[in-house]
């Protein structure tokens, strides 16, 4: 649950640009010369700041990590050692407030990680200790599927710890290290399980406050469960007053919080859509060599247009991604409850067109249809001879509340047919008819919707054929014709 050194590598150094030669700054997997705009796929991205209490006016402060100068390795007295009611085995991982030990619970014989505060934070301010215990036991009320449990939290010798869940395998960090970037719709189902997590902290009124890849642990499943929920990320010096410090890691900083704003759920959706682009990306929306670069940055620069970056990433997915990362906190889903709808939502719509309708009808030779971009007509044939379009389009409406729209003209909507319309459509028992503009003309249409984030072909395949007949029906008793 650290950081991984070997993703950072050596401090950037500039590179020439292949097509016009000029020197760029590799910044992330993917950096766009700001000479000419070719995109440079560098082998390792410029590293992260790892989690930090750094006070706000020194903007000057250098984000880049340097690489750690070698020691001579010196035994840890813990590997191998007792340690309360656990056995110590390994060293897991190390960062700027402990580490991380894989260890096994003499009592339950149960595989654990131990999370261990440094001893000179302790001495350095005592409120750190009740910050951490007090959020470690807040974190062990959570219980879900994508958040790592926390069993226990005390202490032992002097020193701090929390027991929590053993997740064998890597952070989302490491995955997107190796894979430089993920496809768009692993992506986007990782980032709604980490948002269900993410929700339910919320639901406690449980803020996270350093959400990034690096605090998310993937199982051998591929499983993404949320570590290190707000543990002592809020502290601050006591000779600092509360406006002048900053807590976390500023790449996943939200804007409001380089005004001075406190933390909120609003400020952990940012900090999930910066993890959201990077794993569709491979880079992050923002970033600077230093603070004020990057706050320069996140506070006045538009945010990267994600679909330049990766073409394959679907229109609804850039919306979503540019709601979370809305600069003003009123725009953005206001907590992760809200974004895991809209990443949900999403995902429903993952499923194309094309794809449903096939599914739907695949077996059935009396039905085809057609695209013009933006919607599809499908044509069902009777076996009375006779024929009726069917328009199959999504709503206009924001993802989370698009539907799929589903409605066949009947005829132009004449006031003489107004009576017998609306006695028909109280007696239809599925969808209804309505009068809707089409090209500039009043037309009756029997019309149905569903969520498109979660109808399925079987839903769609029993609607348009219901459409079909009731709008085949209307026009025949109407104007006894066949329009189709």
């Amino acid at each position: 649950m650290s950081q991984d050194p070997s993703f950072f590598g050596p401090q950037a150094v500039y590179r020439n640009c292949p097509r016009c030669g000029k020197p760029v700054l590799p910044v992330d997997l993917v950096t766009e010369c700001p000479h000419c705009g070719y995109e440079i796929r560098n082998p390792r991205p410029v590293p992260l700041a790892e989690t930090t209490i750094f006070d706000s006016s020194q903007s000057n402060v250098d984000l880049r990590l340097e690489p750690e100068p070698e020691t001579p390795s010196t035994p840890d007295p813990m590997i191998g050692a007792d340690f309360d009611v656990y056995h110590v085995e390994a060293l897991l991982g190390k960062g700027g407030m402990g580490r991380v030990y894989l260890a096994r619970h003499k009592d339950l014989h149960r595989s654990c990680a131990l999370k261990v505060l440094m001893p000179e934070l302790v001495e350095e301010d005592r409120e750190f200790v009740d910050r951490f215990l007090n959020e470690g036991r807040a974190a062990a009320a959570l219980s879900h599927p994508n958040v790592i449990t926390v069993h226990a939290v005390g202490q032992e010798r002097a020193l701090y710890f929390l027991e929590m869940e053993f997740v064998p395998g890597r952070s989302l960090r490491q995955i997107i290290r190796d894979e430089h970037r993920l496809a768009p719709l692993r992506a986007t189902a990782l980032a709604a399980r980490i948002a269900d997590g993410l929700a339910e902290a919320h639901r406690l009124g449980i803020i996270h406050r350093d959400l990034k890849p690096d605090n998310v642990l993937m199982t051998l499943q591929g499983i993404p469960k949320i570590a290190d929920f707000g543990l002592a990320k809020i502290i601050r010096h006591a000779t600092k007053e509360a406006g002048d410090s900053l807590c976390g890691t500023p790449q996943f900083m939200a804007p409001e919080l380089f005004d001075g704003a406190p933390a909120s759920a609003a400020t952990d959706v940012y900090a999930l859509g910066v993890t959201y682009f990077l794993m569709l990306s491979g880079r992050l929306p923002y970033h600077g060599e230093t603070l004020a670069v990057l706050m320069g940055d996140v506070l006045h620069e538009p945010l990267p247009n994600i679909r330049r970056i990766v073409p394959e990433v679907s229109l609804e997915m850039a919306e979503c991604l540019g709601m979370m990362l809305e600069k003003n906190p009123a725009n953005r889903p206001s907590d992760a409850i809200k974004a895991a709808q809209l990443l949900q939502a999403i995902l429903g719509q993952a499923r194309d067109l094309d794809s449903l309708l096939g599914e739907a009808f695949r077996d059935d030779p009396l039905v085809h249809w057609s695209s013009d971009g933006k919607r599809h007509t499908v044509v069902v044939r009777f076996p009375n001879g006779r024929k009726q379009s069917v328009m199959v389009e999504p709503s206009n409406h924001a993802a989370a509340e698009r539907l799929l729209l589903i409605y066949s003209n009947c005829c132009d909507a004449q006031p003489a047919y107004y009576e017998s319309a609306l006695r028909l459509n109280s007696e239809m028992p599925h969808g209804s008819v309505a009068l809707r503009e089409i090209d500039g003309r009043q037309k009756f249409v029997v019309h149905d919707t569903y969520p498109r984030g979660s109808v399925d072909a079987e839903e769609v395949r029993k609607s348009v054929l219901e459409v079909a007949a009731q709008a085949d029906a209307i026009e025949r008793l109407l104007t006894g014709h066949d329009f189709e």
